[in-house]
């Protein structure tokens, strides 16, 4: 069988007297006048939360429905409900003061006020960071990279979180409480997480920096000369970016370091260039080697595979075992097979240009010129 003490009992007594005060000291101190006031108050305050819904809801709706985004209609829903709750707590507090309560009440009723109206501002801010997450989202779905559609769910949280944080500040500093130890504890807590967290920090700023430059999207060939790196842009992660190599390999490039390198964005290119040099054998007559190179000249004019823009055809030199000619021009292709496709009928057609002309091609090849032995010249001998 539970006793209790005599301690709480009496603890428990002077609660209920000292409530049993306050309201008997309201209820007398309170007259019919100010009874009224109070009740004109509350009102009132209906009165303004309905012309903010009116206001809302029929003409800031009207207004924004004949805009072509739906945006604006978003912003105009976060903004309704938060912003009819706002006179209904005012209203209450106002009341209050109309009656005169004692000072203990009437200070109790201030902490009620600004714990109500930051929980409000609290309310309305959370509700503004999922408009703008949604801004974030549709612009995310607009872009090939899959690094700001990873962005953005992190950027919300983080929102929310500060929006919380302010929340519960304010809360303490409108209940009476010192946040001034409590927000240096934080910038030290916070200062020890971000050098134990160094790395962590600089990869996510770097995915920062990737995001904004956009040197290249999933799916890219990249190579960069000073990071020894090359292969296809496989995923780009919040902290590492996941490039396939040539040999089928997995390389994990922590963000950080991709953002200090040289990028050469193969893919970005519109154009492919080849650069070939034909060579011909020692026998080809000047005439033969106008022809050739006028031909060539001319196929590439004409070849649809070929950027027309530009493109070289020279016979430049003289070669240890062949007469050079450079062939210099672009496939109006960037796709592998299409640009060999390209640069494989440009050579069947160069080889049937010289076959036409009698020429050949010329591979390496050695002249050597034996010379024969000098007559022996007779020694005397001695007798």
């Amino acid at each position: 069988m539970h006793l209790e003490s005599p301690a709480n009992a009496i603890c428990e007594r002077r609660i209920l007297e000292t409530i049993e005060s306050l309201l008997r000291s309201l209820v007398q101190s309170v007259s019919i006048e100010q009874v009224g006031i109070a009740f004109s108050i509350l009102l009132g305050s209906l009165i303004v939360r309905r012309l903010i819904h009116v206001t809302f809801d029929r003409f800031a709706r009207r207004v924004t429905s004949r805009s072509r985004t739906d945006l604006d209609d978003l912003l105009v829903e976060a903004l309704s409900k938060p912003m009819r709750k706002f006179p209904i707590v005012v209203g209450l507090y106002f009341a209050l003061n109309a009656l005169h309560p004692p000072q203990i009440v009437l200070d109790g009723g201030q902490k009620l006020l600004a714990l109500a109206i930051s929980l409000l501002l609290m309310w309305l801010m959370l509700r503004l960071v999922n408009v703008g997450t949604e801004v974030l989202h549709r612009w995310a779905q607009r872009t090939d990279s899959a690094l700001d559609n990873q962005l953005v769910p992190l950027v919300s949280k983080a929102a929310k979180v500060t929006v919380g944080l302010l929340a519960v500040l304010l809360v303490l500093q409108n209940l009476g409480y010192s946040i001034s130890g409590l927000i240096a504890g934080l910038g030290v807590g916070g200062l020890a997480v971000a050098l134990a967290a160094q790395k962590t920090l600089s990869d996510v700023f770097g995915s920062v920096m990737l995001l904004v430059d956009r040197p290249f999207t999933v799916g890219d060939w990249i190579k960069s000369p000073d990071g020894q790196v090359e292969g296809v842009i496989e995923e780009i992660g919040f902290r590492s970016t996941k490039i396939r190599t040539f040999e089928k390999t997995l390389i994990y490039v922590p963000n950080s370091r991709l953002a200090d390198f040289i990028i050469d964005n193969i893919d970005r290119r519109p154009i492919r260039r080849v650069w070939i040099t034909v060579g011909v054998t020692y026998d080809t007559t000047r005439s033969q080697m106008q022809k050739a190179v006028s031909e060539i000249r001319s196929m590439l004019a004409s070849h649809e595979g070929v950027d027309q823009d530009f493109f070289i055809v020279r016979f430049t030199d003289f070669g240890a075992s062949s007469l050079d000619i450079m062939v210099y021009y672009f496939a109006n292709t960037t796709a592998w097979d299409d640009y060999l496709a390209v640069r494989e009928d440009v050579n069947l057609k160069i080889v049937g240009i010289l076959e036409e002309l009698g020429m050949e091609i010329a591979f390496p090849t050695q002249s050597v010129r034996l010379l024969t032995d000098p007559p022996d010249i007779g020694t005397g001998q001695s007798g």
